[in-house]
């Protein structure tokens, strides 16, 4: 391991992210009682220019007078390229206890982290605030994938970064049907066998914004969350860009339809195999320690000090979600 220390960011149960629209106060009480880990309530894309006031008004509503339990609440600011953002900001934090985090979107270089956390740390100072606000940020625009490493070290508020599929896609003129999805255009064809045929196999257009994306937080101890499938009426499809996502190391994904919640827990929980596995990489890397040896195998594998650090990531996330037992 390297001499750097990295500290990690707070830890939340972030498997998935529902997103609701401020404009739609009746939309509150059922994402309070939903499923989802996270919920923002959202000021920016899903909110019309003329609604927007009386947006940020329904969300200092909705967080100061609904129970929404121990579920981690975030508003997704307007963009600092707007006159909105400001009051947002202001008026939401200095209003609104109960926010647990600030969700910053096209994020495209590490001062817009800085010019919001200058922001929120006054206030907080000014109101006295005890709870610190904690930040998530969105890349979705080529300018934040460029400089994705520095925005990761941008302020110690931060905690999670969302890859957000749709605004990416404008911004590198990539060619998408379905926000999320994949395209049929996308993929490689095979050298002919001895018959002469060629099999056709589709790819993930996003693989390597997602890797890099997800490089930048591992390395600097945030949380890689993927954004939005933008076909609610698709379960087969979310399951697909969820898994994806999963394998690469993502710890959740947005749900933009309460359909999706279920879905986006259920990837991103460990299953009991899992658990009871990594439970026995520990006990039997703890024998090997009594018995002086530095590695150990386990149902005909080598597992190392790589296999705990991994089994203690698994059963850390499963104490948080209670499935550890």
């Amino acid at each position: 391991m390297s001499f750097a220390t990295i500290e990690q960011a707070t830890a939340r149960l972030h498997r998935s992210e529902l997103a609701v629209p401020g404009s739609n106060p009746q939309m509150f009480e059922k994402a309070a009682q939903s499923a989802a880990d996270i919920v923002f309530l959202d000021l920016e894309d899903a909110v019309a220019p003329d609604d927007k006031v009386q947006a940020r008004k329904n969300i200092i509503q909705g967080l100061n007078d609904i129970n929404w339990g121990s579920k981690t609440m975030m508003i997704r600011i307007n963009g600092l390229d707007t006159h909105y953002m400001y009051r947002d900001v202001v008026d939401i934090v200095e209003a609104c206890p109960r926010l647990d985090m600030i969700l910053i979107p096209k994020v495209g270089t590490a001062a817009d982290v800085y010019a919001i956390d200058m922001l929120v740390t006054q206030i907080e100072a000014a109101m006295g605030r005890s709870k610190r606000i904690g930040f998530e940020i969105l890349i979705e625009t080529a300018l934040g994938m460029a400089n994705v490493e520095a925005i990761a070290q941008s302020s110690k508020r931060l905690e999670a970064m969302s890859f957000g599929v749709a605004d990416y896609a404008a911004s590198t003129r990539a060619r998408t049907t379905v926000i999320g999805g994949v395209n049929r255009d996308s993929g490689v064809l095979t050298d002919a066998d001895d018959q002469g045929h060629r099999q056709y196999f589709w790819t993930d257009p996003w693989h390597a914004a997602q890797t890099r994306m997800m490089v930048a937080c591992r390395a600097y101890g945030l949380r890689p969350i993927d954004g939005p499938f933008g076909d609610f009426g698709d379960p087969e499809g979310y399951l697909a860009a969820a898994n994806r996502a999963a394998v690469l190391g993502y710890e959740g994904k947005w749900a933009i339809h309460p359909s999706q919640i279920e879905l986006a827990n259920q990837v991103f929980t460990p299953s009991a195999a899992e658990v009871n596995k990594a439970r026995r990489i520990m006990e039997a890397m703890a024998q090997a320690a009594k018995e002086g040896k530095g590695a150990v195998s386990l149902d005909g594998r080598l597992i190392d000090i790589a296999s705990i650090r991994m089994a203690e990531a698994l059963l850390a996330k499963a104490d948080q979600i209670g499935t550890s037992h």
